[in-house]
């Protein structure tokens, strides 16, 4: 015997409202297999419904457009930040600067790797380091370093830096329009079941398909197992086998 599934998904959530909506709509009241008050409440909860879905959405396709975009701009931070530490360090080894000037960088004097750069936290605290760095060591009479000069990279990192605040703007808007959809969907889930235990009462005492299929007329979805499946397969397979 099928069994009653609630939604799980907004979709299949605001499916069901509308369906309820559309038979309070062309059903006069004494015919609906709901009351009167479910029928106020699940048109008074639609539209919050609705435009939180929209918005989740909204903030969602946002996020996504502009992650590429995003993605391109920490890479190239990230570049430019290992490239002028690599120069600085053949820099070091060619003897043109002494070992000690990493220090002014944050840099491990006698140690030539390139920092940890593969998250954004990093490029943020390293990019910093690098440019005061770069900035003091001049200041004190050093020659600049080219190719790539501190001015580019730092065009780079401030390029990352707004682009990392815009994004954590926008995850912020997702998270904030995801909370107030799952405290939705969850007034959504205990109306359904309200509605749908309503109905299923309405035509109690009548035989099971009957009633399942008007109840299937207002919304309530209904599905098989899977041995169900498996045996009505096996049952159907066998009369055509008898039928030929």
């Amino acid at each position: 015997m099928p069994y009653r599934r609630l939604p799980n998904t907004d979709q299949a959530r605001m499916k069901a409202i509308e369906m309820a909506l559309e038979k309070g709509k062309r059903t006069a009241y004494s015919e609906l297999a709901f009351s009167q008050l479910t029928l106020d409440k699940i048109q008074t909860l639609y539209p919050n419904l609705s435009n939180c879905v929209r918005q989740l959405q909204a903030t969602k396709q946002v996020q996504f457009d502009r992650a590429n975009e995003y993605g391109n701009i920490f890479k190239k931070a990230k570049l430019y930040l290992s490239h002028f530490v690599q120069v600085l360090n053949f820099a070091i080894q060619r003897e043109e600067m002494k070992p000690a000037v990493r220090e002014f960088y944050g840099l491990r004097p006698n140690a030539f790797d390139v920092p940890p750069l593969n998250l954004e936290k990093d490029v943020l605290a390293w990019g910093e380091r690098i440019i005061q760095g770069e900035q003091k060591r001049c200041m004190q009479g050093g020659s600049a370093i080219y190719s790539p000069s501190i001015a580019l990279v730092k065009v780079h990192y401030e390029n990352f830096k707004d682009a990392f605040h815009h994004q954590k703007i926008l995850q912020n808007n997702t998270d904030r329009a995801s909370m107030k959809m799952q405290d939705v969907r969850e007034q959504a889930d205990t109306m359904i079941q309200q509605l749908w235990n309503e109905i299923e009462a309405r035509f109690e005492g009548q035989p099971d398909e009957v009633r399942r299929e008007k109840a299937a007329q207002y919304g309530v979805v209904y599905v098989y197992r899977q041995s169900e499946l498996k045996r009505m397969e096996a049952e159907k397979l066998q009369i055509n086998l008898n039928f030929n």
